[in-house]
């Protein structure tokens, strides 16, 4: 079992995890969960001094790649990124038409969103679902209105 703060591992991984993190409390939250990780590898001790570094190092690397494509994933469904349908050109009843070419849960969507005005968390508690899914199906729901607009 590893003493974290004396062992000798802790001069070498410390300065990668803050080369690779944005600031110093990522470094110590990348290296506090390689510590954890390597509780689970019950022969790591035992292994030659390189080959422990370069575990810790891929640990660490390996997690902070999947926290930056979750942060890349929650940033895309984020509120303000949803997309905008406002075509003027044409009446209300025409978009009324092309409202019914998507499923009842999308027309349902498109209308409290862009006609009442409620935000995603809002239409996700009135539909019991969540608010990324709302999100989701917003923008399935214009790429096919503006799919349907390029075929007119």
């Amino acid at each position: 079992m590893f003493d974290i703060h004396h062992h000798p591992l802790e001069q070498d991984i410390r300065p990668f995890a803050l080369s690779i993190a944005v600031n110093r409390h990522e470094a110590e939250d990348l290296m506090q969960y390689a510590w954890e990780k390597s509780l689970h590898v019950l022969d790591l001790s035992d292994w030659p001094y390189y080959k422990q570094k370069a575990w810790f190092y891929r640990v660490m690397k390996n997690h902070l790649i999947d926290i930056r494509r979750k942060d890349k994933r929650q940033a895309a469904l984020s509120e303000g990124d949803e997309p905008v349908f406002l075509p003027t050109e044409f009446h209300t009843f025409e978009i009324m038409d092309l409202l019914d070419n998507l499923s009842p849960t999308q027309k349902n969507i498109v209308f409290k969103r862009y006609w009442l005005g409620f935000t995603s968390l809002e239409i996700g508690r009135e539909l019991e679902i969540p608010a990324s899914t709302v999100r989701y199906q917003l923008t399935k729901a214009v790429q096919r209105l503006r799919d349907l607009l390029e075929e007119e």
